[in-house]
């Protein structure tokens, strides 16, 4: 990526004309072929722009007022024209591969930490095993309660009535397994909707919301009198 800090004016000619007079702005090349120009304001979004597939050509000044002229090209035969007066910052950096977005707090961090704090669900909670298989899916957490019931565990990030359906299925199957049943289930989310924890009340599915700060040992910030 190339960081560009410069005095300088924007005009774009396309399907629109525009024009950013004389200003010192931050220029954006990058890797895949995008420029972008930008402000110290408008969070993220640049003032103008130009995406992939693109080219720019950079030419010396024709006058004593341009110190450079980027033009930016696609094949449609739009421009991005920016006429450089002074650069103040110029440089290239390295970013390497992208691993993309990790999420906090999705599903799969979620039965993480409720398996390694399975007696949150209950005192005398046993875990048997995360990701059980059944021919239709694995079951989130397979356990056992204090009286030594099997209980298997839907998790979800908003509980919602389609994962109440989804974990009626596992039921249905896995009481049909002597060896483990009888099974019943617990619905655990951080969010339970109401139509979603009805459905599961009236199959006999307990609702659990979960405190993902709480599983992580993490106290609220919020002051307390003692």
């Amino acid at each position: 990526m190339r960081l560009v800090i410069a005095r300088c004016t924007v005009d774009y000619a396309g399907r629109v004309t525009a024009h950013l007079p004389m200003a010192n702005r931050l220029l954006l090349v990058k890797a895949d072929g995008s420029v972008s120009v930008h402000s110290d304001d408008r969070a993220y979004k640049p003032l103008n722009w130009m995406s992939p597939p693109c080219w720019l050509i950079e030419d010396s000044g024709q006058d004593d007022e341009a110190v450079s002229v980027w033009t930016v090209q696609n094949k449609s035969g739009e421009k991005l024209v920016v006429t450089i007066a002074e650069v103040l910052h110029d440089s290239e950096h390295e970013l390497g591969a992208e691993p993309g977005l990790v999420k906090d707090g999705v599903e799969a961090h979620l039965q993480e930490l409720l398996a390694e704090h399975i007696g949150t669900l209950g005192e005398g909670y046993n875990l048997i095993r995360r990701e059980y298989p059944t021919a239709i899916g694995p079951v989130d957490i397979l356990a056992k309660d204090a009286g030594g019931s099997t209980v298997a565990v839907e998790i979800k990030r908003r509980g919602e009535i389609d994962g109440v359906e989804q974990l009626t299925r596992y039921l249905d199957l896995l009481n049909r397994d002597p060896l483990i049943s009888p099974v019943y289930g617990v619905f655990a989310a951080q969010q339970i909707k109401p139509q979603a924890r009805t459905l599961a009340e009236d199959r006999g599915i307990r609702c659990v919301t979960l405190d993902y700060d709480a599983l992580r040992g993490i106290e609220p910030d919020e002051f307390r009198l003692f």
